[in-house]
């Protein structure tokens, strides 16, 4: 009987160290660190890299020609430089950035001049609003676009250069979504920017910087290759969407949630989920693909493209939690992050992580 005991008792205590060991590696511990490539394979989209893990909400994402990526941490200002086989490292530390509910440090963008300018764009939640700064490694942030209304949702955040070398901005109606129709405000729409802040030349209404207008929460903005901009959208508590954004055009916002505004002038989106399968963040567009990271949904949508439509969506990476950004590298690898630590996963040891699988 003793010895039954005993072994019973070693077998609890070897249960428990091994509990323990999980829960601290779920830990930040040192930080975030880098990880070589893996020989596992996430469905059809090949072998996985995993480029870094242990990273406090990676959000914005960006490629520096012929150099790293950087990876924007939500909760923390830092930008965060990731070179292959080396270990993350700090960047930047954008200043005045304040972290709370969907806010914090955002989207991010590298300036299409890079090489002769050096400038990286960053989308932020300051204390008095949301605004875009533009900053080079070691100096001061020069702020570009203020006075986006802030809230504790909706804050909106993807940023993105055009194939016309145009900032273009997502935003939400920070929680007032009256906001949206208000041709005056910049929230609840997609702005179009110069590189130094202004409207851009061209836009529907001379001296706006509107492009777009009628929409909840932009979090996702991609081309094609034609040059059509596609947008991901966040629902109420129906429907999710992805839009094709048309020049002036109203999408709705509060009247319509998903389809049924034609008749009103409205512009319907080309897909839609409910809200439990997607809850969108990034979408990117390689060829005649796009995908979309899920949030709520907890997958990756891929989904055919051709001639401005859009087909059946397929989930992939149902197995990695709450997807927040996806994007597409110059040498055509997709690249994912996941979002398990923003307050609404469920993380996992090693969370949140930076993902790259090869080029399809």
């Amino acid at each position: 009987m003793r010895l039954g005991l005993r072994s019973r008792w070693i077998r609890l205590s070897v249960a428990l160290l091994l509990i323990g060991a999980a829960a601290c590696g779920g830990e930040r511990g040192g930080g975030p660190s880098a990880v070589g490539t893996t020989a596992q394979s996430d469905s059809d989209l090949g072998a996985v890299e995993e480029r870094a893990r242990d990273i406090r909400v990676p959000w914005g994402l960006a490629f520096v020609p012929d150099g790293p990526v950087l990876v924007a941490e939500r909760n923390s200002g830092v930008v965060l430089r990731l070179s292959p086989g080396a270990p993350s490292e700090r960047f930047y530390q954008v200043p005045g950035v304040v972290a709370r509910g969907e806010g914090g440090l955002l989207g991010l963008a590298v300036s299409p001049t890079y090489a002769e300018d050096r400038w990286v764009y960053a989308y932020l939640t300051a204390e008095g609003d949301n605004r875009i700064v533009r900053f080079r490694d070691g100096g001061s942030p020069e702020v570009v676009f203020a006075g986006i209304a802030k809230g504790d949702n909706h804050n909106g955040g993807r940023i993105a250069f055009g194939p016309d070398g145009m900032l273009y901005v997502g935003t939400g109606d920070a929680g007032e979504s009256a906001r949206a129709q208000d041709p005056a405000s910049p929230n609840g729409k997609i702005l179009r920017l110069t590189p130094e802040g202004q409207p851009a030349p061209g836009n529907p209404t001379p001296g706006s910087p509107v492009y777009s207008l009628g929409h909840r929460n932009v979090q996702g903005l991609a081309w094609d290759a034609a040059g059509r901009l596609y947008a991901a959208e966040f629902g109420q508590n129906r429907f999710d969407e992805i839009n094709l954004i048309e020049p002036g055009g109203n999408y709705g916002w509060p009247t319509v949630e998903g389809t049924g505004g034609q008749g009103m002038g409205y512009r319907d989106p080309l897909l839609t989920w409910t809200t439990r399968e997607a809850s969108p963040s990034g979408i990117a567009i390689a060829g005649n693909t796009l995908y979309m990271a899920a949030l709520r949904g907890e997958r990756l949508w891929i989904v055919p493209l051709r001639d401005g439509t859009l087909g059946t969506p397929e989930a992939r990476l149902r197995d990695r939690g709450r997807l927040r950004t996806v994007a597409v590298a110059p040498d055509g690898a997709l690249w994912v992050t996941t979002s398990n630590i923003d307050g609404r996963g469920d993380p996992r040891p090693g969370d949140d992580r930076v993902l790259r699988f090869p080029a399809r």
